[in-house]
């Protein structure tokens, strides 16, 4: 039962006249006397007794025009409630990222998304990179920054595409003497006291990947903590940090020194293949490609390292 069909009965019965109604509904007479005969034959009876004067619902055209006015009336609510989330009143986004990627490239885009769409429900999820990508394969988020590591199997059902790479850097108190400008070697930072992260983040298998290559074991102060409780043991001078140069942002109290092991990451945009991203993910979509161009070496919106 088409709704086009119900429509021009509706209004055919509302105005008890095909001309008008087909006036009403800019069509021509023809055509909507054929959307009318097309419903009848479907349901197998007449619906209107037509003479000079008009058109009168019969029996059964009275049964069923509260029906179909019912009809159209959800058709109408569907389409207007359809149009808030294509216009992004409302909506719900399912974004992954690292706790790293969370407290800098995320937050900043957030802050600018919510407030272009405050509407939009948004749905965070900080995991490492396997738990994402092991997510998003699974349906429960719609879009995802990782980041690539050899831990990181790949999935073809998700994919991801590289938006900018950044360097590793020692973050310690902003205080602290500076070492000069000569890179720290990976020998120097192993005698330094580390706060590391716990052995699933992928930072702390870059880290640890790093000293075992070069056959170094770091002096530990403190393991097994988030980003956030990273950042805070190191403004207390509880040791220093080997983090993503993003998260010095915002951090005055920090500063960041270059280490001369080439310990880089390249943070993509990942989403499962053939999976149309909805109106309200697509515009995050946007929103974090911004708050890094793909083309961008991040100098001037972070703090420089030493």
């Amino acid at each position: 039962m088409q709704l086009a069909h119900l429509l021009a009965f509706e209004a055919v019965a509302r105005n008890g006249h095909f001309t008008h109604a087909a006036d009403e509904l800019f069509l021509s007479q023809p055509s909507l006397s054929r959307q009318v005969a097309a419903l009848e034959a479907e349901l197998g009876v007449t619906l209107f007794t037509r003479g000079r004067t008009g058109a009168t619902p019969t029996t059964e055209g009275e049964a069923l025009l509260p029906i179909a006015r019912r009809m159209l009336a959800d058709a109408e609510a569907a389409r207007q409630e359809m149009d808030e989330f294509a216009q992004l009143r409302r909506g719900r986004v399912r974004l992954g990222a690292p706790p790293t990627l969370c407290v800098s490239i995320v937050a900043d885009a957030l802050a600018l998304f919510r407030r272009a769409h405050p509407g939009v429900d948004v749905i965070i999820r900080e995991a490492g990179s396997r738990e994402l990508v092991e997510d998003l394969a699974g349906g429960a988020l719609d879009l995802a920054l990782t980041v690539t590591r050899p831990s990181v199997p790949d999935d073809p059902s998700v994919v991801s595409e590289p938006v900018f790479t950044e360097e590793l850097v020692l973050a310690s108190p902003a205080a602290r003497e500076p070492g000069g400008s000569t890179p720290i070697t990976l020998s120097e930072l192993a005698t330094m006291p580390l706060v590391m992260f716990h052995r699933g983040y992928d930072l702390r298998l870059a880290t640890d990947a790093a000293f075992a290559s070069a056959g170094l074991v770091p002096t530990i102060a403190v393991e097994g903590a988030e980003m956030d409780a990273v950042l805070r043991f190191v403004e207390r001078e509880v040791g220093v940090a080997v983090v993503p140069q993003t998260v010095l942002s915002g951090r005055p109290a920090l500063r960041g020194d270059r280490l001369a092991a080439d310990l880089r990451r390249t943070v993509n945009l990942s989403r499962r293949v053939g999976v149309p991203l909805a109106a309200a993910p697509a515009a995050m979509e946007r929103f974090l490609r911004a708050a890094v161009p793909p083309d961008s070496d991040l100098t001037g919106r972070y703090p420089p390292v030493t």
